[in-house]
């Protein structure tokens, strides 16, 4: 049986928390630029709008996504992969704003992972009862660099397991403009979010965004 311990951190705001030896949670660390944030997500959903994948077993999954960046990641019947058009248009993604490369080069960077480069900018919109599983994040070929992932509205619990599906699982509380990093030997942790509880928030309304950012290859330039 998989064990779990619950735990709640700091609420304070700026405060730089390790959750492993290569994982770092940043308290409100994107506060300051979360209108703007929401902004540039609003005119890539306008682009490619949020939708509810398919898993390869026909599964429709709760979370609404989309993508940004040179790749999206999307997932059917044929699997889980990259690929740089939008199967719902045919048109190439939209262009990564440049708040969220930024963002997310600077968050990196703060976990002591410089040079980061991500090709892909997952946008997921959470309401009230959408989860995801337990899962790692191994698609992207390049496992050296780090996956950078922004909470913005309502909060959510984080679930950070280990290595092992079956091992223990710690939870905490995300809450809005909490910012996570994790790479080095944490970098294929598995993680998971509990079910979102109903809310209010005054910048996404009822839901949750997060937007998670990853390195497919060595990249030295990114759109």
């Amino acid at each position: 049986m998989q064990q779990q311990s619950d735990f709640f951190l700091s609420t304070d705001q700026d405060e730089q928390l390790a959750i492993g030896p290569g994982a770092f949670c940043f308290k409100g660390a994107i506060i300051q630029d979360g209108v703007e944030i929401i902004r540039a997500v609003n005119d890539v959903v306008a682009k490619a709008e949020f939708r509810h994948l398919i898993t390869p077993g026909g599964r429709r999954m709760s979370v609404a996504m989309s993508n940004c960046g040179r790749q999206g990641w999307v997932s059917d019947h044929a699997g889980y992969r990259y690929q740089t058009t939008d199967p719902l248009t045919g048109n190439a993604w939209p262009v990564m704003p440049r708040i969220l490369l930024a963002t997310a080069q600077s968050l990196a960077a703060r976990a002591g992972f410089g040079n980061f480069n991500p090709d892909v900018c997952l946008i997921n919109r959470y309401r009230a009862g959408d989860r995801m599983g337990l899962h790692q994040d191994r698609d992207e070929g390049n496992v050296t660099a780090p996956i950078v992932s922004l909470s913005l509205g309502l909060p959510a619990t984080f679930i950070w397991g280990g290595l092992q599906r079956s091992g223990p699982t710690q939870r905490f509380i995300l809450e809005h403009g909490d910012a996570v990093v994790w790479g080095g030997e944490d970098r294929l942790r598995f993680h998971g979010v509990a079910p979102l509880k109903a809310g209010e928030h005054p910048l996404t309304k009822d839901c949750r965004i997060n937007i998670t950012f990853r390195q497919t290859g060595s990249l030295d330039t990114c759109r």
